[in-house]
């Protein structure tokens, strides 16, 4: 099989590139996690004029009708990077729902927006009793005439606090944790009846809860068939995971360029601590999980678009077990290499890690994977 990219994806990833090496040094990152809801605006608008806002989507709404490969490519440079604009939330999330399940309205009302830059938006779907379930869900839509009411809390919404607009999923019917039962609504965060309070992650970037309390909104607001949407959250989802895979091999791989570039100038006993030979065994064994997790992440990549729902999820979370394994042995091993250095705010190599181990917790760390795994009977079933 060919894993090479073409010469319009090699033209998007030096595109990017160059992108993230003028506007994201370092110190210039510092500066953007003090700027309102944490991010750079002026980053965003050359994210749009770039076309990558847009890069999903078809060109009626302002996309160039990009796929799993494109996306890919984009979020292992946001990985490098340790970009901290909402382009998960915003395009890969908000903006995958809608593409997939929205109506001819909701998208040309709301996508050519979030790829001209001009709007971003939230997923509210994580409950706090949740545990990484997609179907755990307790919020509350009611129909109330030609409309509903929604109801209830959401958790960790990612840069819930500076978007203009949520995609809130509420339970129409069944049980707290039904598959059966879910809808999915676009919510203006400034809506009646939604209260928002940001705060800050582990990682440096941010997310908020909402809370929900007799927010109405219009039967046109909703996405898919209310009470059907739960193929569309997991689909979604899974996507999200390919992505969030890409991302953390972007960030592996700086982090072992960073060590091994340590190694050559750190110096102990008068060389190199690089010429010590247990230090390029660890070296070496980076390099190993890096590219295990690298292959992993092609995988979820392909499969992301598969329609077979078991087959899909069985790669995706086989890939998101071993971006947590290689995630924690590639930052382990980083963190010990540069010794006390690696711990402190001014030092980059611990900052990936903190966005790695993130990486392992969103939509279920390795354990949870690996137990999904072996409920459906392995990646390869023996039938």
């Amino acid at each position: 099989m060919d894993f090479a990219l073409n010469d319009e994806q090699r033209l998007l990833q030096h595109s990017v590139e160059r992108l993230f090496a003028d506007r994201y040094p370092f110190d210039a990152r510092k500066r953007y996690t003090q700027e309102p809801g944490g991010w750079s605006r002026e980053v965003w608008r050359q994210y749009a004029e770039l076309g990558l806002l847009g890069l999903p989507f078809a060109e009626q709404h302002g996309g160039i009708g990009g796929g799993a490969v494109e996306t890919m490519i984009v979020m292992e440079q946001i990985g490098r990077a340790l970009a901290l604009e909402p382009y998960l939330a915003t395009v890969v999330l908000a903006g995958g729902l809608l593409q997939l399940g929205g109506d001819k309205k909701l998208q040309a009302e709301i996508l050519p927006k979030i790829a001209g830059g001009a709007l971003t938006v939230g997923f509210a779907h994580t409950e706090r009793q949740a545990r990484y379930d997609l179907a755990e869900v307790v919020a509350t839509a009611r129909r109330d005439g030609a409309g509903f009411v929604l109801d209830g809390a959401k958790s960790l919404v990612l840069q819930g606090d500076s978007a203009k607009k949520f995609i809130v999923s509420a339970r129409l019917s069944g049980q707290h944790n039904d598959q059966v039962g879910l809808g999915l609504f676009v919510v203006d965060a400034g809506a009646a009846g939604v209260t928002i309070r940001g705060y800050g992650t582990v990682d440096g970037q941010r997310a908020a809860e909402i809370q929900l309390s007799g927010v109405r909104v219009e039967a046109g607001a909703a996405i898919g068939e209310p009470g059907n949407a739960y193929p569309l959250i997991e689909r979604v989802a899974d996507q999200a995971m390919a992505a969030l895979c890409a991302e953390a091999v972007g960030a592996m791989a700086a982090m072992q360029e960073t060590t091994v570039d340590y190694m050559k100038t750190r110096k102990q006993f008068g060389l190199t601590i690089g010429s010590f030979q247990a230090l390029q065994h660890r070296a070496a064994e980076m390099v190993v999980a890096l590219e295990q997790a690298r292959s992993m992440a092609m995988l979820a990549t392909m499969m992301a678009a598969t329609d077979d729902a078991r087959e899909r999820r069985q790669a995706i979370s086989a890939a998101k077990v071993q971006i947590g394994r290689s995630g924690r042995s590639i930052g382990q091993a980083a963190i010990q290499i540069h010794g006390g250095i690696g711990m402190t705010m001014e030092a980059k190599v611990g900052h990936y890690f903190k966005r790695v181990t993130m990486i392992d917790t969103m939509f279920g760390d390795a354990d949870y994977h690996l137990g999904l795994i072996a409920a459906g009977g392995g990646l390869i079933s023996a039938a």
